[in-house]
């Protein structure tokens, strides 16, 4: 069974980059027609997709984030990155990484705050 985990730093300052890593298991991130995307969840707001990136490494991105996002992956780690540069407070949201057969990662909590 595939598994995702997320890791970030947690606390993060206004204007700085986040970069969380999602490490998948069970499964490789190269597997055909599997896409790999991004989400996030603001405190007491809904989902909001932030990108993808697809099994043959070609991205996409929401119009509103994709100045500021960027998704690669490393294939020998078999794991997946978020970059996001000129942090806000309102950047603050729970990060979670997801596949395209619905498979979730547990999330990883972010602060953006000075």
């Amino acid at each position: 069974q595939v598994q995702l985990q997320e890791s970030g730093p947690g606390l993060v300052k206004p204007s700085q980059t986040l970069s969380p890593t999602c490490t998948v298991s069970g499964g490789s991130i190269t597997t055909s027609y599997y896409a790999w995307s991004w989400i996030r969840q603001p405190p007491g707001k809904g989902l909001e997709w932030m990108g993808v990136i697809a099994y043959d490494g070609s991205t996409y991105y929401s119009p509103s984030l994709k100045s500021r996002t960027s998704i690669s992956r490393d294939n020998a780690k078999n794991t997946l990155y978020l970059q996001m540069n000129s942090l806000k407070p309102d950047d603050t949201a729970l990060y979670y990484c997801t596949n395209s057969y619905n498979y979730w990662g547990q999330g990883t909590q972010v602060t953006v705050s000075s």
